[in-house]
C-alpha cells in the first residue's frame, strides 16, 4: 500500500507552479525535481493529463499529492536524496516514466567557457543530442544555444509534442540551453519548441547541430549515435596527404547523389547501393575524387542541397549517418577520395531552420542589407558574431573527422568575400572602412582553413570563387584564405565561349584559349566543368558543340583531350563522361540509356572510353601533373597559329619523368604541323581524342612520330604530325 505524502505548499511559490504549467516558467529547474526542504527532499512535478502521481524508491512507493489549483502539478518528500521514478495515472491510463529533472547539469564549466567565448572547436560534441549515461541512467543529452528565448523545450513523440513536458535548463550566459532525458534512444524525433523574449510561441525549430532528420517533407530532428565508427579504409587515409597535394594527380567526379542514377521504380539510391555501383564506376573510370554536391539535410530537392537546413546531418534521403559513414569507407578501400560541397554563405527562410531561431535574427544580420541573400531568396550568416563563426568552422571539422571526408569545396565564395555582392548602390552596407570586402567572411574563411588542415592531417580545401581576389589558395600566414585549391572559373568561361563558336568564327577568338595561361600559376586551380555548366538552359556539353552531331562529338573529344592536357586539375560533373545529350535534371537518372542507343550509342561509349584513359593516362603521366601549379612545368610550342585554329604545347616533369606534346586542331580539316620538341628520338601518340575506339575517324600519326634535326620555334628538333579534323593528340618521348 503505498503511502500518501502530505500536501505542501512550501519552497516555491503557487505562480511559480502555474507558470510551469502555462509553459512561461524560464528556470525550470529551479521548481521542479528534487529540492531540499529542511530534514526532507521535495520532489515536484508537473505531468499534464495525471490525475495521481506515484514516486517509486528502492524503499518502497511514495503518493505525491496534487497541487490544488494548478491540475497536473504533484509535491512528494523523500526522506533523503535518492533516485527514484514515476508512474503516473489518468483518464483510465498509466505510465511509468523517469523524471529528467532530478538530473543534474551535463556540460562542465569548460564547455559553458569555450562556448561563451566562441572557441568550441567541436561544437557537436557538446550541442544537439547525444545517446550517453548521465548519473546511472541511459538516455539523450539535448543541448542547444538560444541566448534570447524565454523558455526552451525539448518536443517530439515521446512528450506528445508538448512543450510544457521537457523544459530545459539554461546555462548562464552562454545562452545554451541543455536537458538530459532517460529512457529515450536511437532513431527519436525531436524538435524545441521556443518562446521568445515577447512570450510569443516560434515556430518549432530542428537542432541546428542535429545528426539526423526526418524524410522531407517531415523535418523534425532524429537522434542517432554516431559512436563506434567502424572504419576500414585505414591505408587510404594513412596516404592521403601525398595523394592531395599540388603534386598529385587530382581528377574528381562531381555526383549529384539523387540524380546519378535511380532504382527501379525511380526510387533514389541508397547510400548502401552507391557504395556499390558509385564506387565501382568511378574507380573503373579513373577517377581520382568524388565531389558530392552538398548532402547536408536540405527541404527542397530542387535546391539540390544549396539551401541548408541540417548542416550536422547527412541527408536521410539515401540513408542513416552509419550508412553514409560506410559508402565513405568504400570508397577509401577503393583508393578514392571524397569531397564534400559546403555551403556557409547562405541558408534558407524555412520555419523549421535557423531563421530567427530564438525570435530574433540570431544566426543571421538584423539589417537585410547585410542578412538577406536577393539572388537566392535566403539568409546569410553573421559572420563577425563569435558564436555564429565557431558554429561554422566547427561544422567543417565535423565532416572531415566524423566522417573521413577527405576535403571541402566551399561553394558560393566570391557571394562572401563581398559585401556587394549582386547588389545595387545603396543596398549594402561598408566596412568599418568604407568598402566592399567583407572582412566577417574572410576571417572565417580563414579560421575555417586554419582549424581543417591544422586538426586533421592529409585534408584539402577547395574554393569556388570568380572573382580575382588576390590569395585564395596561398596560405593564411603568407596573406592568403589558406585553401588549397581554387576553381578557375576563367578557364572554364573563356574555352566554353570558344567551344561553342562555329570553327570558321574561331580564328577571331583563338586567345580565348590561350588567356588562362596568363594566369595559370597564380593560384593552385581546379579546371572545372561542373553542374552550373550543363542546367537551367545551358544545354549539355555535348548540345553546347557546333555542327552535325558527329562533329558535336569529335568538338567535345577535343576539348576534354584539352583539358586533360592543360595545367591545372581536372573536375568532371557526372553525365559529361559519356555526352549526355539532355541538360542535367535533378529529379531524374543521368541517361545511361544513351549508351545503348542504336543510333549513337558507340559515340556516347566512346566519349565514356576517352575520359576513362585521359584519366589513366594523366594519373600514370609525371609531366601531366607534377607540375599543374608551377610554371616550370608548361611551355607554349604553337600558340599563335590563329588561321588553322591550332595549339601545341609541352608539359614537363620532374627531371627524369618523359615530357608529353600536346597539340589540338579545333578546325574540321585535317592540319599537319611542324613542332619544335626539346629532343630528338621517338615521341609516341599516346592518345589520339580521333581514335576509332572514341567514336573518331582513327586518323593520326601511325603510333608515333621521329623527330628530325630540323628547328622549329627555337628548338633544335621537330616533329611533323597529323593533326585529324577536330582533335587532340598527346605525344610521350619514348624511354
Amino acid at each position: 500500500m503505498a503511502k500518501r505524502a502530505t500536501a505542501k505548499l512550501t519552497g516555491f511559490a503557487l505562480s511559480e507552479a502555474q507558470a510551469i504549467a502555462a509553459g512561461t516558467h524560464g528556470d525550470p529547474f529551479s521548481v521542479l525535481g528534487p529540492h531540499p526542504m529542511g530534514a526532507v527532499w521535495q520532489v515536484r512535478a508537473f505531468v499534464p493529463g495525471a490525475e495521481a502521481l506515484t514516486l517509486t524508491t528502492a524503499e518502497g512507493d511514495l503518493q505525491a499529492d496534487p497541487l490544488e489549483g494548478v491540475p497536473g502539478f504533484f509535491t512528494a518528500d523523500l526522506p533523503d536524496r535518492q533516485p527514484y521514478a514515476f508512474r503516473a495515472q489518468g483518464h483510465g491510463a498509466a505510465w511509468d516514466f523517469e523524471d529528467p529533472f532530478r538530473f543534474g547539469p551535463v556540460l562542465g564549466e569548460m564547455d559553458e567557457y569555450l562556448l561563451g567565448e566562441g572557441t568550441h572547436k567541436r561544437l557537436w560534441q557538446v550541442l544537439g543530442a547525444h545517446l550517453i549515461t548521465h548519473e546511472g541512467a541511459k538516455g539523450v543529452h539535448f543541448a542547444v544555444w538560444a541566448p534570447n528565448a524565454q523558455r526552451v523545450s525539448v518536443v517530439g513523440d515521446f512528450n506528445i509534442w508538448d512543450g510544457r513536458r521537457a523544459p530545459m535548463r539554461r546555462r548562464g550566459p552562454t545562452g545554451v540551453w541543455e536537458i538530459f532525458i532517460p529512457g529515450l534512444g536511437e532513431g527519436a524525433s525531436y524538435k524545441f519548441e521556443i518562446r521568445g523574449q515577447d512570450g510569443r510561441l516560434l515556430p518549432l525549430k530542428s537542432d541546428p547541430v542535429g545528426y539526423g532528420s526526418e524524410h522531407p517533407p517531415a523535418n523534425a530532428s532524429v537522434v542517432r549515435d554516431l559512436r563506434g565508427a567502424d572504419w576500414g579504409g585505414k591505408g587510404w587515409m594513412e596516404a592521403r596527404a601525398a595523394h592531395q597535394t599540388v603534386d598529385a594527380p587530382i581528377s574528381v567526379y562531381e555526383v549529384q547523389l539523387a540524380s546519378w542514377k535511380r532504382a527501379p521504380g525511380d526510387r533514389m539510391l541508397s547510400y548502401t547501393e552507391l557504395a556499390d555501383q558509385l564506387i565501382s564506376y568511378v574507380a573503373e573510370m579513373g577517377f581520382t575524387h568524388i565531389e558530392l554536391m552538398p548532402i547536408s539535410e536540405y527541404p527542397f530537392d530542387g535546391s539540390w542541397g544549396y539551401q541548408p537546413v541540417g548542416l550536422y546531418a547527412p541527408t536521410i534521403r539515401h540513408g542513416t549517418p552509419a550508412e553514409f559513414r560506410a559508402m565513405i569507407d568504400a570508397a577509401h578501400k577503393a583508393g578514392i577520395g571524397v569531397l564534400l560541397d559546403w555551403v556557409p554563405g547562405h541558408f534558407p527562410t524555412d520555419a523549421h531552420g535557423l531563421g530567427q531561431f530564438d525570435g530574433t535574427p540570431l544566426y543571421e544580420h538584423a539589417d537585410p542589407r547585410e542578412g538577406f541573400h536577393q539572388d537566392w531568396n535566403t539568409l546569410i550568416f553573421n559572420y563577425g558574431r563569435v558564436e555564429v563563426a565557431n558554429y561554422l568552422t566547427s561544422n567543417a571539422l565535423y565532416w572531415l573527422e566524423e566522417y573521413h571526408l577527405d576535403g571541402l569545396r566551399v561553394d558560393a565564395v566570391a557571394s562572401m568575400l563581398y559585401r556587394d555582392y549582386s547588389r545595387s548602390e545603396g543596398q549594402w552596407v561598408p566596412n568599418r572602412d568604407g568598402g566592399r570586402e567583407n572582412y566577417e567572411a574572410i576571417a572565417l574563411l580563414k579560421a575555417m582553413n586554419i582549424t581543417a588542415y591544422g586538426e586533421v592531417p592529409g585534408i584539402m580545401t577547395v574554393a569556388e570563387e570568380s572573382t580575382a581576389f588576390p590569395g585564395v589558395s596561398r596560405p593564411v600566414d603568407h596573406g592568403g584564405l589558406g585553401f588549397g585549391f581554387k576553381w578557375n572559373m576563367g578557364w572554364m568561361n573563356d574555352t566554353l565561349s570558344y567551344m561553342e563558336r562555329d570553327p570558321i568564327y574561331r580564328k577571331h577568338h583563338h586567345h580565348q584559349m590561350t588567356f588562362g595561361l596568363h594566369y595559370a600559376w597564380s593560384e593552385n586551380y581546379i579546371l572545372p566543368i561542373s553542374h552550373d555548366e550543363v542546367v537551367h538552359g545551358k544545354g549539355s556539353m555535348l548540345s553546347k558543340m557546333p555542327g552535325p552531331m558527329d562533329q558535336k562529338f569529335a568538338n567535345l573529344r577535343a576539348y576534354y583531350g584539352f583539358m586533360w592536357g592543360h595545367p591545372g586539375k581536372k573536375l568532371l560533373f557526372m553525365g559529361c563522361e559519356f555526352a549526355q545529350s539532355r541538360e542535367w535534371a535533378h529529379g531524374r537518372s543521368l541517361d545511361w540509356h544513351e549508351l545503348d542507343d542504336p543510333a549513337q550509342g558507340a559515340q556516347h561509349k566512346g566519349m565514356q572510353a576517352l575520359v576513362r584513359d585521359l584519366n589513366q593516362l594523366y594519373r600514370a603521366t609525371p609531366a601531366l601533373y607534377r607540375h599543374d601549379t608551377r610554371p616550370e612545368g608548361f611551355e607554349w610550342i604553337a600558340s599563335n597559329e590563329a588561321e588553322a585554329s591550332c595549339y601545341a604545347w609541352l608539359r614537363k616533369g620532374a627531371a627524369g619523368d618523359a615530357p608529353v606534346v600536346i597539340a589540338a586542331n579545333f578546325t574540321p580539316v585535317e592540319r599537319q604541323i611542324r613542332l619544335g620538341l626539346p629532343s630528338g628520338g621517338r615521341w609516341d601518340e599516346v592518345l589520339n581524342t580521333d581514335a576509332g575506339i572514341y567514336g573518331g575517324g582513327n586518323r593520326g600519326n601511325m603510333g608515333g612520330v621521329t623527330a628530325e634535326a630540323i628547328s622549329a620555334q627555337g628548338r633544335d628538333h621537330s616533329m611533323m604530325v597529323v593533326l585529324p579534323p577536330l582533335s587532340t593528340l598527346f605525344f610521350q618521348q619514348a624511354g
